[in-house]
């Protein structure tokens, strides 16, 4: 019994992973909804008991409309892909769906920008002190 409990969140891993491999796969090719446009999935979280399934997205536009619209047509379109997960995994319990818009990327990307901005600010402040020097 403890050989499968050490080997169990393993597992769970692999069961994301592959949820995230198919959904990708499912919303590329056999999703027709015109809400859903290009998206990456980033990350799927599931539940220990495989019940529900977190699902994080990015997209390249990422004005509010286009992301209220595409996680419309994704909450819309969850009993079809599920159902389509559920002929492609065989696993016992089928986790609900559940999408999330994950802003990292873009949060990463101010972040960054504000950091090449700071250092912009810090060099110009260094060569005016190399001048009056």
């Amino acid at each position: 019994m403890a050989k499968h409990s050490k080997s169990i969140p393993a597992r769970g891993l692999r069961v994301a992973d592959q949820i995230q491999k198919d959904l990708s796969e499912l919303i590329a090719f056999e999703l027709k909804d015109p809400r859903v446009g290009m998206l990456t999935l980033a990350e799927v979280q599931l539940t220990p008991d495989y019940a529900h399934a977190k699902i994080y997205f990015t997209m390249l536009k990422d004005d509010p409309e286009t992301v209220k619209n595409t996680l419309a047509g994704l909450q819309a379109a969850a009993g079809y892909l599920r159902n389509q997960l559920g002929k492609r995994l065989h696993i016992h319990t089928l986790p609900q769906l559940h999408f999330v818009h994950d802003t990292s990327a873009s949060r990463g990307i101010a972040m960054s920008a504000l950091i090449d901005k700071a250092n912009a600010t810090r060099a110009a402040d260094y060569e005016e002190d190399d001048k009056e020097s």
